[in-house]
């Protein structure tokens, strides 16, 4: 058995799941206060916009989200439902579809993100410095790319 993690390693677990709560309740508490839909339809539309006029399959944006395929499939539902995306049959293969942002949806994610990122401020950038939040950055892309 490999070894068992440090003390530190454990309490810098511990912190960094706190922090993610924390800072996803603010900011998904500020966009409810300013009307907005949950955090998880920004990154949709985001990564959505992102893809361009070709589009996003869905495998793709479940791989970009790293959601649960049956999670990822009623969320893009209900976002197309409300017009914000627009559901095509993809050119390359007829079984498959792509998913391309409507200008609804561009106008949504540009009136959210003012109230997202006054959040994100709030929760970490009156917290910490730029240095700091670097080296924060660097750290956990350490972490990630394991």
């Amino acid at each position: 058995m490999k070894r068992k993690p440090s003390e530190k390693v454990v309490n810098a677990w511990i912190r960094l799941v706190r922090t993610q709560r924390m800072v996803l309740n603010t900011i998904e508490g500020d966009l409810k206060q300013a009307g907005f839909p949950p955090l998880a339809w920004y990154d949709v539309l985001l990564e959505v916009r992102n893809g361009g006029t070709s589009g996003v399959r869905p495998k793709d944006l479940q791989e970009q989200l790293l959601l649960a395929q049956y999670n990822l499939s009623r969320l893009v539902d209900r976002i197309e439902n409300n017009g914000y995306i627009v559901k095509a049959q993809s050119p390359d293969d007829g079984r498959g579809s792509v998913l391309t942002i409507s200008q609804t949806g561009r106008g949504l994610i540009d009136r959210m993100w003012p109230v997202y990122a006054a959040a994100l401020q709030h929760a970490i950038g009156e917290r910490v410095t730029d240095a700091e939040a670097a080296t924060l950055a660097a750290l956990l892309e350490s972490i990630r790319s394991v």
